[in-house]
């Protein structure tokens, strides 16, 4: 089911500038960035891709 809007609908608000908080600052994109920067689910997983390579490249005959 695919819902489909009209730019009509949000025509009162389109252009509205973003609301500031009240009680405080903003905070700062460098942290916002971090705040929602991926963090490391696969324990390990570098070391493994690393390993992987070295015992593929170890096996390439020239």
């Amino acid at each position: 089911m695919k819902i489909t809007r009209n730019i009509e609908e949000y025509a009162q608000i389109i252009n509205m500038p973003r609301p500031e908080p009240k009680f405080h600052q903003r905070m700062p994109m460098i942290k916002r960035a971090a705040q929602f920067a991926p963090f490391a689910a696969l324990t390990g997983y570098e070391e493994v891709v690393k390993q992987t390579a070295k015992e593929h490249e170890a096996r390439i005959e020239y």
